[in-house]
């Protein structure tokens, strides 16, 4: 029911209208309080958070810093400036906070002008009315506090899309350079391989020719070679493959010529990780947008519960007519009017109090989303730490080898010098050796990755950037 008082009426009731008034705001103030987002966790790590050769804490929001390379510093730099979805994100984020603002702006008073033409029912005649209508809904029964709820849940879920695409974003940049690296490092090592190889079947066809070797072995020896040959594919297509995804991190049309210059990847320093798995709380964009969520979801069980109350809203209008049949307009067709326009829900089966109690029941389910989601995080945390720990492992067990190798090789070419030993000998000592190496190669490759899945599960990202901190709004 809808019903507007006009202001002549409100001479005989100015008390017990105002009376009426007091108790309705009063009984406003009730809202959905927003529950407490409390979840236990671990003191520390169980896994080992540190690596030597460091005392300061790594910094979580210039975490690829670690790795000593300035192109990769440039790199991030650049994605963060032109990647096309952090830009989409951005633009999400400004959207959010321009609606936060004509949000907190609802309950002021409104004014507009409206112009209409009317005819009497009996169609005798015809009028163009003009005029300025005027309402001031007013915030009671929490609806204020409901709906900028919702605003800034909206703002703080874009925030947190915008973290994560920034996160996704440096953590695919890194990624990439360091499969770009990997696999160009790859292939010098083949190359090696690939050359021994050669020299071995080509020894191996001559001893056939003196009848010093049988032809079994030449073929074993073509066969080797196009092995050789073969596992020089794989790391050519990720060279293309991690340029071609660089490129459009980056914004650009085609990757940069410079980066199929060979060069050593980039080496993972030392670094300590001083965050408790407490920090993960204001870091992670997952647990920030659960937050959000939260917050939207007891906006919206604010609203569904005023809802149920009657809406109260001031009202006045200034409206002139004239009759487009005489065209004449006098000085009585000017009418002001003004009172209180009260909407009272009185019958509608059910339907306003199964959306309050449903809505309560998301606001439950969002809670229990959040501590979903701070769980999730603290696995993934220590499932990463485990794994950079275990592929550190990996990595000195392939050096090792690696160092035995060497020094083997050595020795073998001293005695192929000596003539004490075949060059085959001496190839196949140098093919041992560079297959080592490989393997330290992709050991330090995975090192690298799973460095990158850590920092990526802590939540680390860089700080939003200045324009939209300048925009950043007053808190409500």
């Amino acid at each position: 029911m809808r019903l507007r008082i006009p202001h002549r009426s409100l001479g005989a009731y100015p008390r017990r209208m105002a009376a009426a008034l007091l108790a309705t705001a009063l009984a406003g103030c009730a809202s959905v309080d927003m529950p407490a987002l409390k979840q236990p966790l671990p003191d520390h790590w169980r896994h080992t958070a540190v690596a030597a050769g460091t005392r300061a804490p790594t910094d979580l929001h210039a975490w690829w810093h670690v790795f000593g390379d300035r192109q990769l510093d440039a790199l991030v730099d650049q994605a963060l400036a032109g990647n096309l979805g952090v830009a989409q994100a951005r633009e999400h984020v400004l959207a959010a906070r321009a609606l936060r603002r004509a949000e907190a702006r609802r309950f002021r008073p409104q004014l507009r002008a409206t112009t209409i033409d009317a005819i009497d029912p009996d169609a005798s005649a015809s009028f163009f009315v003009a005029g300025f209508d005027a309402t001031w809904e007013l915030s009671l029964f929490g609806r204020g506090v409901a709906s900028r709820r919702v605003a800034r849940g909206d703002v703080a879920a874009a925030d947190a899309d915008l973290r994560a695409a920034r996160l996704s974003l440096v953590a695919e940049v890194v990624r990439d350079w360091l499969d770009l690296r990997a696999a160009q490092q790859q292939l010098a090592t083949l190359d090696a391989i690939r050359d021994a190889r050669q020299r071995e079947y080509a020894s191996l066809q001559v001893r056939h020719r003196l009848r010093l070797a049988s032809m079994d072995e030449v073929d074993r020896a073509r066969a080797a070679l196009d092995q050789a040959e073969s596992a020089q594919v794989e790391p050519r297509e990720a060279v293309d493959a991690s340029a071609q995804q660089l490129a459009v991190l980056l914004g650009r049309p085609e990757p940069d010529p410079e980066w199929f210059r060979p060069a050593a990847p980039p080496s993972l320093g030392g670094w300590r990780l001083a965050a408790a798995p407490a920090d993960l709380l204001r870091s992670r964009p997952d647990i920030l947008r659960a937050e959000a969520d939260v917050l939207r979801a007891a906006g919206e069980a604010g609203l569904a519960h005023a809802n149920r109350y009657p809406s109260l809203a001031l009202g006045g209008s200034l409206v002139w007519s004239t009759n487009l049949q005489t065209h004449r307009r006098t000085s009585d067709n000017a009418l002001f009017s003004s009172g209180p326009i009260i909407d009272i829900p009185l019958f509608d089966w059910g339907i306003r109090a199964a959306q309050d109690h449903a809505k309560r029941h998301e606001l439950q389910a969002s809670v229990l989303a959040y501590r979903q989601a701070v769980l999730q995080a603290v696995a993934e945390t220590e499932t990463a730490l485990g794994q950079l720990q275990e592929r550190a492992d990996d990595e000195r067990r392939c050096a090792d080898a690696l160092d035995a190798l060497t020094q083997a090789d050595a020795v073998v070419a001293r005695r192929v010098g000596l003539r004490l030993a075949s060059p085959i000998d001496g190839d196949e000592s140098r093919v041992a050796r560079e297959q080592a190496e490989l393997a330290l190669i992709q050991a330090r490759a995975r090192r690298g990755l799973a460095f990158v899945a850590l920092f990526k599960a802590l939540g680390g990202a860089p700080l939003p950037d200045e324009r939209l901190a300048s925009q950043a709004e007053r808190p409500d």
